[in-house]
């Protein structure tokens, strides 16, 4: 099953059912929030209350689509109260990358100079998929903002005027409510778009923190049930009516280093991200850049990252806007 939060005609806020050609709306609530928090009270899953809910018909799903009234599949009233963040070096990639990867972490063992990089990658192989129920190698992590960053499906992403890239990243997105009693729910998961700052991170690996402080977007379904072990998507920039870049990307458990168990553990483990009611947003990751095959994105381009599993494709444009504050702006009181 896949949900949707969007906008009805009054501008009112629902959640719906996405079917072949419409939604169906569930009754009673506005918010994929409110429904989980209701689910994780009353003591059972998202689509059993959902079924005590009961739905009604609702608007054809293409049609908020083109009219961008589909929000991100999972929100907080209190953008405050809506963490994102995410974790890198994750994925295995494709065969052949795997295997240049491995010559290249065996020709620096040689030299003795394994990269800081290297040296995280090599950690979640052989520790990154512990049996169920055993903490296993701690990942890379990283925070994006809080829930003011998040661009609806569609929208174009607001990009300071002194990024150096506009660097797409195909990634699956883990969706988590806090319930009332400092427990962490996943109550589904969709595809994102991470959206980094390549050329920044390139320069110097502490600068990784800088680079991940640009807009995101997710969406627009959210899978609720099981996850499928393999998935395989299409990230994709397009220029005007041209296709500038394509390329398949993989995700999905067997297609990575660490577990999704191990990589929300390490996430969760902290108390500070307990805090009853809130809202997580967690990137797991990617092997597949534009940024990787020489390409650079610009403004007026669109990015659009597909994977059947996980519904409809998210597009996203890009839009350069100045830095609310500039040098000196900062006053004393």
């Amino acid at each position: 099953m896949r949900l949707i939060q969007f906008e009805n005609e009054q501008g009112q806020r629902q959640v719906g059912v996405v079917g072949e050609e419409r939604i169906s709306v569930i009754k009673g609530v506005a918010t994929t929030r409110e429904l989980a928090l209701q689910a994780i009270r009353n003591g059972h899953g998202l689509i059993a209350e959902i079924e005590r809910l009961g739905v009604e018909p609702g608007p054809v799903y293409a049609e908020l689509i083109e009219q961008r009234r589909v929000l991100a599949p999972l929100d907080h009233s209190d953008p405050a109260h809506c963490l994102v963040s995410g974790t890198g070096l994750t994925h295995l990639g494709s065969a052949s990358t795997r295997d240049k990867m491995h010559q290249q972490v065996e020709a620096q063992q040689a030299e003795g100079k394994l990269t800081d990089t290297m040296q995280m990658f090599q950690w979640g192989m052989a520790g990154g998929r512990p049996a169920a129920g055993s903490e296993g190698a701690q990942p890379e992590w990283f925070y994006k903002g809080d829930g003011s960053i998040v661009v609806r499906p569609g929208e174009d992403f607001p990009v300071p005027d002194f990024a150096e890239d506009f660097g797409e990243e195909p990634e699956l997105t883990g969706l988590y409510v806090v319930g009332d009693d400092g427990q962490p729910y996943r109550i589904g998961f969709a595809l994102g778009n991470e959206f980094s700052d390549h050329v920044v991170e390139r320069k110097n690996y502490l600068y990784l923190a800088h680079s991940k402080l640009r807009f995101c977007s997710f969406g627009p379904e959210m899978l609720i049930g099981e996850l499928p072990r393999h998935l395989s998507g299409i990230s994709r920039i397009r220029r005007g009516d041209q296709v500038l870049w394509e390329k398949e990307f993989l995700s999905g458990e067997d297609n990575m280093c660490h577990s999704l168990e191990n990589l929300e553990y390490h996430h969760f483990k902290y108390r500070q991200f307990l805090r009853p009611g809130d809202v997580h947003v967690h990137f797991f990751g990617t092997a597949t850049l534009s940024f990787a095959d020489g390409v650079k994105a610009q403004p007026g381009d669109t990015f659009e990252v597909s994977l059947d599993a996980l519904g409809e494709p998210l597009r996203n444009g890009i839009s350069v806007h100045q830095p609310g504050v500039k040098v000196g702006g900062v006053r004393q009181l």
